[in-house]
């Protein structure tokens, strides 16, 4: 059984960080590439960033350029979005999305965790 399971997110104030995990069970996690989303109240999700394999150069949607780093630790099963100068704009629930396809800014496959809220708000 497939399971991915965000942690990390929070009420945070402008200008502020946040380190989101996801972990992940049932899949081939160095083989798969890792990918994160995001949907805010009213819009659709969006790609946020994305890493193929360990040391492959990530990929980022712009507006996150700068301010936010995808890494993964496959002995861990685990992958972070370490997000830093957080902007009220930034608010969304995040979601790590698994699979076999490295096709950004698409998703990576058909596996999702449940999504953990983060809200930039003073």
């Amino acid at each position: 059984q497939v399971q991915l399971v965000e942690s990390g997110g929070g009420l945070v104030q402008p200008g502020g960080s946040l380190r989101l995990s996801c972990a992940a069970s049932g899949v081939p996690f160095s083989s798969y590439a890792m990918g994160w989303f995001r949907q805010a109240p009213g819009k659709e999700r969006e790609f946020v960033a994305g890493i193929a394999w360990a040391g492959n150069t990530p990929a980022y949607r712009d507006s996150v350029k700068g301010r936010f780093t995808i890494s993964r630790d496959d002995a861990k099963n685990t992958a972070f979005l370490q997000m830093n100068s957080l902007k009220p704009e930034d608010t969304a629930v995040y979601y790590c999305n698994t699979g076999p396809h490295w096709r950004c800014p698409a998703p990576m496959g058909d596996y999702w965790g449940q999504g953990t809220q983060v809200t930039v708000s003073s």
